[in-house]
């Protein structure tokens, strides 16, 4: 176990075989996971976004994706509650993956990686706390693929967590949503330097780098965008505006990251997402649930509608479980769960720390 910082560790737990919603067998599975906090605090579990990992806090050289809002008097605050944050199953930050080697070749798995579900996200991600010794925690929070994992917690072991927060999310993926997800894989696999999936370390994918700049102009508005950029143009030959310039960068910054199958991978993931698959229906699902949802959602948001998160709320009081919703007034739209926490953090604090929370819009 390699120490972060005093108090932040990076670690992987083996938790041997799992078995997959499609029946199939994934063997020798590994979950990476970072632990920060009070040792001895209630145990909040923090599930990552489509293209986040397991470092939501970091260290201070290398800060993580949530380390405004994760730490010594923050939101969630570390000096009173311990934090672990999971890598994914079908990852490519140290969790078993496309990027993986497959112990029945000595090669990786790439394109061959199994497909996998949420809930096998899930099941992965319980069977990695029970090796570390926990049983129960105080809350699950995430956003977006993240939040599809906070929902499957409550249907899935609905006793594991007292809160569950979910955030930028609705009960099932929207077709509005796949229809983005399309185009993202089409431009990876219609890329030569894909390769079906058998690409060398190396591989300059720019079907990728495509994938990533149609996921950035969804999760963000269009008043982001348009106030940011204000058609100013970048100087030099020809003509090239600045917003063209950024989504190029972002393009290419990602791709020297992330890996190309490990991104098909989670987007299937993602495409299949419905709590109601096999359970007569979202609302249906939804009776298992018995933890306090606090469930938010951003304006602008076009991937997950508010007013569908509102419905989910709507109906979880309706069948008598303890749910708030919250909406939050945003020109970041989907990304809102990632910035100005200072709008909508509180909440989380209070719900954490047992105060009262606000039950209306913010």
């Amino acid at each position: 176990m390699s120490c972060q910082s005093e108090q932040t560790y990076i670690n992987k737990v083996s938790i041997g075989a799992l078995l997959l919603e499609n029946g199939e067998k994934l063997p020798n599975v590994e979950i990476a996971y970072e632990r920060v906090g009070n040792p001895d605090g209630e145990v909040v579990v923090v599930c990552h976004a489509l293209t986040g990992n397991q470092e939501s806090v970091g260290s201070e050289a290398s800060p993580g994706w949530w380390s405004s809002f994760i730490g010594p008097d923050l939101y969630i605050d570390t000096n009173k509650f311990q934090v672990i944050t999971m890598n994914v199953l079908g990852g490519c930050n140290g969790s078993t993956g496309p990027s993986s080697i497959n112990p029945e070749t000595g090669c990786k798995y790439g394109a061959d990686f199994p497909a996998i579900t949420i809930r096998d996200m899930v099941h992965s991600q319980h069977h990695a706390l029970s090796k570390i010794e926990i049983k129960s925690v105080k809350a699950i929070i995430g956003g977006s693929l993240g939040g599809m994992q906070v929902l499957e917690w409550g249907t899935l072991y609905p006793e594991f967590s007292e809160i569950l927060v979910p955030m930028a999310v609705t009960p099932y993926f929207t077709d509005y949503a796949l229809a983005f997800n399309s185009i993202g894989r089409h431009a990876i696999i219609s890329d030569q330097a894909w390769e079906n999936g058998n690409y060398p370390d190396d591989a300059h994918i720019k079907g990728l780098e495509v994938a990533r700049m149609v996921g950035l102009v969804t999760y963000r508005s269009q008043s982001l965008f348009n106030d940011r950029f204000n058609r100013e143009r970048k100087e030099g030959e020809g003509i090239e505006y600045q917003v063209d310039s950024y989504m190029k960068y972002q393009g290419e910054k990602f791709s020297r990251r992330f890996d190309a199958n490990s991104y098909l991978v989670l987007l299937q993931a993602m495409d299949q997402f419905d709590i109601g698959h096999g359970r007569n229906g979202w609302q249906h699902a939804l009776e298992t649930v018995e933890a306090n949802v606090c469930m938010f959602s951003f304006a602008g948001d076009l991937l997950y509608p508010p007013q569908l998160a509102k419905n989910t709320i709507d109906h979880l009081k309706e069948i008598d479980k303890q749910a708030t919703y919250i909406e939050v007034d945003t020109k970041f739209g989907h990304d809102g769960f990632l910035v100005e926490f200072e709008k909508w953090g509180h909440h989380v604090k209070s719900l954490l720390e047992k105060k009262e929370v606000t039950r209306c819009l913010a």
